[in-house]
């Protein structure tokens, strides 16, 4: 794809990830109110009531603005990363601290895109793994925030998965379909399993879209894998906040974080992590 030197590639690399972090930031916060405004407009139309006015509102409009005061942020306060630290995480206007989910997801994109260059190079390939790391970094902070998996970010990822095995991997194709499927029915299966013993309800159906997604991009081979991380990792980091933090006990969990850390771990180091996987269980 492209054919740049070390001293060139990385700094463009690391400036390219903080600028989709920093585009990921207004999908997480942006998204949900735009999916609550659509419902809402929905359930007027078929109760027959008149449209609400409100003024536009979507990924690109209004600016982007101190969520406090809504005064509109300087463009050098937006920078990635620097315009946070500049105003040592608050707003120049009114004071008020501002998230540091900002700076953290700039540099947790910049972090996955160096990542991917570093195993793919400047590559198709690369750039289509990249994309579905980025989208499970948006789907785990929206989850965190709202409990809420989108399908407007799980269904595209998933066809993606699809389309990258056709065009990469066209021999795995069939196993990345199975993967799909499978995927799919065992979060379903466990919900309802879940269901039936406790009467509650465990997991969201997001859950097992973003699970199917996860087996298209990875064939159904790792799906057994995927379990055992996000719901290992899931089961140590719930009991540790509900020990850390009393009143959290009893209270819903989102799951999609933790898939999407066993999706990036496979993603990014599937080989020797199922080379690995395959002994310990032939042991």
């Amino acid at each position: 794809m492209l054919d740049l030197p070390p001293s060139l590639l990385w700094p463009l690399a690391a400036v390219l990830g903080l600028c989709l972090g920093s585009f990921l930031n207004v999908v997480i916060v942006r998204l949900p109110v735009m999916l609550m405004l659509g419902w809402r407009a929905e359930a007027r139309e078929a109760l027959e009531l008149p449209d609400e006015t409100s003024p536009r509102f979507n990924l690109a409009t209004p600016r982007s603005m101190c969520p406090s005061c809504e005064t509109p942020i300087a463009w050098h306060d937006n920078l990635p990363v620097i315009g946070w630290l500049k105003r040592r995480g608050r707003c120049a206007y009114c004071g008020v601290a501002i998230s540091p989910q900002y700076p953290l997801v700039e540099l947790a994109g910049a972090a996955l895109t160096l990542a991917v260059v570093a195993l793919f190079g400047p590559s198709w390939q690369g750039l289509f793994v990249l994309g579905a790391c980025l989208a499970l970094l948006a789907m785990a902070v929206i989850d965190l925030r709202t409990q809420l998996l989108p399908d407007l970010l799980t269904l595209p990822l998933l066809w993606a998965g699809l389309l990258y095995q056709l065009l990469f991997q066209p021999l795995l194709l069939p196993s990345a379909v199975i993967g799909a499927m499978a995927g799919y029915l065992a979060l379903w299966s466990f919900y309802w399993a879940f269901k039936l013993i406790t009467g509650k309800e465990g997991m969201g159906y997001g859950d097992f879209k973003l699970m199917a997604a996860l087996g298209a991009w990875l064939g159904w081979q790792t799906l057994p894998l995927l379990l055992i991380l996000s719901a290992g990792i899931g089961a140590i980091v719930g009991i540790l906040v509900q020990l850390a933090v009393p009143r959290l006990r009893g209270a819903p969990m989102p799951f999609g974080p933790y898939l999407a850390l066993a999706g990036w771990v496979a993603l990014l180091a599937g080989e020797p992590l199922m080379a690995a996987y395959g002994r310990f269980f032939l042991l």
